[in-house]
């Protein structure tokens, strides 16, 4: 019976931890004037109201590195666009490959950039591996890379 009544109790705690877990900080919160739809029914859209991330330089070559190092790299990127920049997400195309991204809103022009900080343990010869960041533009898709030739300790 003890064992039952244990189980009980550690189901209601975790009920009421998850209910809990989805409270949100007022800073977190972004105004809902920077989400912007302008597809229509008739396919018919304005894409000028929309915010236009641009970025410096959209693929970068770390060169040879030796295997077991980690490098990053910025990619610098300003709102050209009329409307507030929200960067929904940034994935990568591997584990050892991690970003670092704003997580709040970029005025009209105004800058920021994606960290973004290659590990090559395990890794040998030529790696590319592609960033793919989603944000309120049109399309809401951007594809970045980063290249290296990984070679091993003492190969120089």
């Amino acid at each position: 019976m003890n064992y039952r009544m244990l189980l009980f109790i550690s189901l209601i705690l975790i009920f009421f931890n998850g209910c809990n877990s989805s409270i949100q900080n007022d800073d977190q919160l972004i105004d809902s004037n920077v989400v912007n739809n302008p597809n229509s029914a008739s396919g018919e859209h304005d894409a000028s109201l929309l915010p236009v991330v641009t970025f410096e330089e959209t693929e970068h070559d770390f060169g040879r590195i030796i295997e077991g190092e980690t490098v990053s790299f910025n990619f610098t990127f300003t709102n050209t666009g009329k409307r507030d920049l929200v960067i929904a997400d940034v994935s990568t195309s591997c584990g050892c490959t991690v970003p670092s991204y704003p997580k709040t809103a970029i005025r009209p022009g105004e800058s920021g950039s994606i960290k973004i900080a290659f590990n090559s343990k395990g890794r040998r010869g030529y790696q590319t591996k592609t960033i793919v960041v989603v944000a309120n533009t049109q399309p809401n898709v951007t594809q970045l890379k980063i290249k290296s030739q990984v070679i091993a300790p003492g190969a120089e």
